[in-house]
């Protein structure tokens, strides 16, 4: 009988086709009684493919062994429980570095322009009556990057290429780094013209661009969220943007997605996505053969590809 795991979420299709020819899927999300499924399967099922994995679900399933997260970001599963109960983590890293920082610069320079906006007064037929007027560019100006990971470094080498002048945040100064670094987050939103959120989500970095922060960006400087929505105080980040105590921002992220703050719809200085950095067939593709490989490897005894814990 081949192996029995259990997918948590609906994932890229290559990647449901690859694991259907290679194991017994179980499909929680798709279960009319999840409770009923979990109790059933416990003593078979030994890996995860997917997310949202808590310690509840974890007690669960006494024969789980793997997690295989679809995303680099793995801040959906509890991973100090993982730890605890000696069930490894994966996750899909380097696959989608270039797809998130085309993502993030394309939402600057949308923002910069405003070229949603101008799209809009193009069809709405408003462009004989008036040019659309005059904004910004990304040549000359400091970027500030809060989190100068693998898709940070991407990112900052594709500011470069815009002739921006690129600074970071992090826990650590990283020696081999040509770029300024900042160990006070308020200081270098100070000094930024924009600031990039790329850092990992998790209790470790909630609401780390406070108000305080956000204060200190100012009301010349542009915001851009890549990362999770829970990195900033939405609330302070909403008020602020209405009352013209920022510039603007350019959002692929939010607190409580897809449910996404009403106010920020009636402003004209923000561009808002939905949560698609990593959504080309290219990236997907590549994320959900190295969620196949991790479970691959596990079973045949060899080293994970890109283990967390």
């Amino acid at each position: 009988m081949p192996t029995e795991i259990l997918q948590t979420h609906p994932l890229h299709a290559g990647c449901e086709t690859a694991l259907a020819e290679r194991y017994q899927v179980h499909k929680l999300h798709e279960a009319a009684d999840p409770e009923a499924l979990l109790t059933r399967l416990a003593p078979s099922l030994r890996a995860i493919a997917g997310g949202s994995v808590s310690a509840t679900l974890m007690d669960k399933l006494p024969k789980l062994e793997l997690i295989a997260n679809f995303g680099v970001g793995y801040d959906t599963i509890d991973a100090v429980a993982a730890k605890a109960r000696n069930i490894r983590v994966t996750n899909t890293p380097n696959v989608l570095n270039d797809a998130m920082a085309e993502m993030t610069i394309g939402l600057m320079i949308a923002l910069a322009r405003r070229l949603p906006q101008a799209d809009q007064y193009v069809r709405a037929g408003k462009w004989p009556q008036a040019n659309f007027g005059l904004f910004s560019e990304l040549t000359g100006k400091t970027v500030g990057i809060l989190g100068l990971g693998r898709i940070g470094k991407e990112i900052a080498v594709r500011a470069q290429a815009m002739k921006m002048r690129v600074v970071y945040f992090g826990r650590t100064h990283q020696e081999n780094e040509p770029y300024v670094y900042y160990d006070n987050l308020t200081d270098m939103a100070r000094d930024c013209d924009w600031l990039v959120v790329i850092a990992p989500g998790g209790k470790g970095t909630r609401g780390i661009v406070s108000r305080q922060v956000l204060e200190a960006l100012g009301p010349k400087a542009y915001l851009v969220n890549v990362a999770r929505g829970t990195l900033i105080d939405e609330a302070a980040m909403v008020e602020m943007l209405a009352n013209g105590q920022l510039a603007g921002a350019a959002l692929d992220v939010f607190e409580d997605e897809p449910n996404v703050p009403e106010q920020l719809y009636g402003l004209d200085n923000v561009v808002l996505s939905p949560h698609q950095g990593s959504a080309t067939h290219q990236t997907r593709d590549a994320m959900g053969a190295m969620v196949v490989a991790n479970l691959d490897a596990h079973f045949a005894g060899e080293p994970l590809l890109s283990a967390v814990i």
